[in-house]
């Protein structure tokens, strides 16, 4: 594993404030284990102790990462959190994503912060279906991936197979920077290409020991290893020398081929038995770009060393009931962040003055006097600011708009008591504002059935879960039969009022909306209506 380039010397670039800060993300399809390495990369990086997700095994404590009721409930991820720390001269700033389907347009925004990501595969499973949407939002982004095939230590597909399913799926030519000696119970360890060493997989080890794994040289016999299987990797090893070259621990990997996307850096590991994960980890320090400049509204792009710019890309209300807060997460995109520091909200050209900043660790927080480029800032009681905003003292920088996912799912979301009308008024508003679902009102209707849209059920249950819990507003919600919505003008929206198969209602931001029940109703409303233009709401899911 690459460990002679410092953070500044690994990014590529000539070093500036932020050449020491990798703000990454993890990507996976549900249940491959992305919830179990985000905790053993913080037990390596020093930032915990004990992984939650292994204690939880023992006496029900919950992962850390994972800090909302419903979460450890249903023990998914649902919402994304900001894990900051430091190791090795470098602050890792770890975005942990939701897993589920029915969250990728949250996992967009969260993409949208980091500079990498890391693709979590389930050996035996390869590449599934949220990994491949996921990817493709990444791809969007244009984020160099690493991959990490985890769950080698149970009996798992073979490695070249897995490869070329990346690469014939993906477009993506993978470049293993390590390689499995075995599987299942079989499953002895890796061969380090660069090191050229044999590194032992110790079944019994705890996940929280953090001492580096056995090794030894690679013509070394590898006491107690299969021979057969080892041979066999040896030869899987020659194999893929002679097709990428033996790595060169100067650079492991074509760089420039990574950071364009083109190049995947793969490691092979079990996240459970905490083994892959610190050369996981050392790959994300070396390999993964320090911030970059950021993309404007106009077209151009922000310099990270300018003043201070910044962007929410999240947020959040009531991440602590007892205080009813509302937390804005921020990514610094240029110059230095200071707490109490004024500034100004594109959008609307208002002064926010930023006393209250933490940085947070799942549901811990600690004061945030500054931040750098690439570090995510939570501000508190920022009731104005709305996803997508960007910070700036003087207001006259925009960053490119974060996009977001067209719905396609629809329920008509009623409040079971008149008495609590006034909090489902203010519960819906502000789920609306995190973006958690999109709020549409018909104008018959108005406030009192609003319609919830969004990408999977698990949205509106979400959504359900905290109106009742959090602003006391027991709810039903009611299927409807809308699967498609486009942005119509208000002329339109008028003209469609009535037709066969179509809603029409508005969005917080005051645009009209034509809901179909079918794409047939699109294509009669298209050839009833040639002049009238049909804009997705975000991006059409693929």
């Amino acid at each position: 594993m690459p460990t002679t380039a410092t953070a500044a010397e690994a990014d590529g670039h000539h070093p500036h404030p932020a050449a020491d800060r990798r703000t990454f993300a993890i990507i996976s399809h549900p249940d491959a284990g992305k919830t179990t390495l985000t905790e053993r990369l913080l037990v390596q990086g020093g930032a915990v102790r004990e992984a939650g997700e292994v204690k939880s095994r023992k006496s029900a404590r919950t992962a850390v990462s994972d800090w909302m009721a419903l979460e450890q409930q249903r023990g998914i991820s649902v919402s994304s959190t900001v894990l900051a720390f430091d190791a090795e001269g470098v602050r890792f700033n770890l975005l942990d994503t939701p897993g589920h389907a029915d969250f990728s347009e949250d996992t967009y925004r969260t993409l949208w912060a980091a500079d990498a990501a890391v693709m979590v595969l389930d050996a035996a499973k390869g590449l599934e279906a949220q990994t491949r949407k996921l990817f493709a939002v990444a791809r969007r982004r244009g984020l160099p991936i690493l991959t990490f095939v985890n769950k080698m230590d149970r009996p798992a597909l073979e490695p070249l197979g897995l490869l070329d399913e990346v690469a014939r799926e993906m477009d993506l030519t993978p470049v293993p920077l390590t390689w499995p000696v075995g599987d299942g119970p079989d499953f002895a360890g890796v061969i380090d290409r660069e090191a050229r060493e044999l590194v032992a997989f110790e079944r019994d080890r705890e996940a929280s020991d953090t001492r580096p794994a056995p090794r030894e040289p690679l013509e070394g016999d590898g006491p107690g290893w299969p021979a057969q299987l080892l041979a066999a990797a040896r030869d899987d090893v020659a194999l893929l020398d002679a097709e990428h070259g033996e790595p060169d621990p100067a650079e492991p990997v074509d760089r420039e081929a990574f950071l364009a996307g083109r190049l995947t850096p793969v490691l092979f590991g079990s996240a459970l038995g905490g083994f892959g994960v610190a050369e996981l980890l050392q790959a994300v320090r070396t390999l993964a770009p320090a911030p970059r400049p950021q993309p404007t509204r106009e077209g151009g792009v922000l310099p990270v060393d300018g003043s201070f710019v910044g962007q929410v890309f999240k947020v959040q209300a009531n991440m602590n009931p007892r205080h009813r807060d509302r937390m804005a997460f921020v990514r610094v995109a240029s110059g230095r962040f200071e707490r109490g520091m004024s500034v100004t909200v594109a959008r609307s050209g208002r002064r926010q003055q930023l006393k209250h900043a933490h940085q947070a660790f799942a549901d811990e927080r600690e004061t945030a006097d500054e931040a750098l480029p690439g570090d995510i800032v939570g501000v508190v009681g920022a009731g104005e600011l709305q996803v997508g905003d960007t910070l700036s003292p003087d207001g006259r920088v925009e960053l490119a708009e974060i996009p977001t996912f067209a719905p396609e799912r629809f329920v008509v979301v009623r409040n079971r008591a008149s008495s609590t009308y006034k909090q489902f008024r203010a519960g819906v508003t502000q789920l609306d504002e995190e973006g958690v679902v999109h709020v549409l009102r018909r104008p018959e209707h108005g406030e009192r059935e609003p319609i919830l849209a969004g990408v999977g059920q698990l949205q509106f249950e979400v959504a359900s879960h905290r109106l009742a819990t959090e602003f006391g507003a027991e709810v039903t919600l009611e299927p409807a039969p809308w699967r498609l919505a486009r942005i119509v003008d208000g002329e339109a929206a008028g003209a469609l009022r009535g037709q066969r198969g179509v809603e029409v209602a508005q969005d917080r931001h005051g645009r009209w909306l034509a809901l179909f029940d079918s794409e047939h109703a699109l294509r009669w409303a298209q050839e009833d209506h040639p002049s009238v233009t049909f804009a997705p709401l975000g991006i059409v899911a693929e």
